[in-house]
């Protein structure tokens, strides 16, 4: 996109004054910069009307503005930049879901808010049941893509205020702020009914049907620490997996 200077819109048969006459505005002069680095465009800085009584942008003003355009084009990139790298750091390279380096710094967070105002914590802890069978019949490509869609599946059954996190291999975890062990059992058993009833790696035409085996446990009511509240929904997942396997377990 190319630098755009009418010093008067007057005189420019391209201008419109429809917006003008909806706005009750009276345009007289327009200077268009882009915001561009990396030939790509990030945006557009647009001036109308010069500060001064019946004058237009000059060749000068849009010196001046193609210069600040630049400049500001890096800084976008910049922050643009920083803000991937900072969520590659608390995002899980595969299914995009948080990681567990994300889940110890917010339940830091979460546990001492929760001490302050007097709330719940609760967490749902799942494994996939035999994930290990379909790595050796269907190779590690689509175990991979298996967990992606599990992964989408979780995200698309949580609250905005829920953080879904990989936790590791075929481990998830779900935080769930503001939320009894009683809410979170049922919201983790409408998971494990989810996960039986869908038919993943349905594109690839294997159609896998899957189980997953769920813990749940809550802060204050089972553990006062955080590390005791991981341990109290892995320990309660795994009575579930010990037992039937495709089942919720309460600590």
């Amino acid at each position: 996109m190319p630098d755009f200077l009418v010093p008067d819109v007057s005189k420019d048969p391209r201008f419109s004054r429809k917006a003008d006459e909806v706005s009750h505005f009276t345009t007289q002069s327009i200077i268009c910069v882009p915001l561009t680095t990396r030939g790509k465009c990030l945006g557009v800085i647009e001036l109308i009307n010069k500060v001064e009584e019946d004058a237009g942008f000059s060749e000068d003003d849009l010196l001046v503005l193609t210069t600040l355009a630049d400049f500001t084009a890096i800084a976008i990139e910049n922050a643009m930049f920083l803000n991937k790298v900072q969520e590659l750091t608390i995002t899980d390279d595969l299914t995009k879901l948080y990681n567990s380096r994300f889940l110890h710094n917010r339940l830091d967070y979460e546990v001492e808010r929760a001490k302050r105002f007097n709330y719940e914590i609760s967490m749902i802890f799942l494994d996939l049941d035999y994930f290990k069978e379909v790595n050796d019949v269907h190779g590690h490509l689509s175990g991979s893509k298996l967990l992606k869609e599990v992964a989408q599946l979780l995200a698309s059954m949580l609250r905005t205020v829920d953080m879904a996190c990989r936790y590791g291999g075929d481990e998830f975890i779900i935080l769930m702020p503001g939320t009894s062990k009683k809410n979170a059992a049922l919201v983790a058993e409408k998971l494990r009914a989810s996960i039986k009833e869908k038919a993943f790696l349905a594109e690839e035409g294997i159609n896998i049907r899957l189980t997953a085996s769920f813990g749940v446990a809550s802060f204050p009511q089972d553990a006062d620490s955080k590390e005791e509240l991981i341990h109290k929904a892995d320990h309660a997942m795994y009575d579930a997996k010990n037992r039937t396997r495709d089942a919720v377990a309460e600590a």
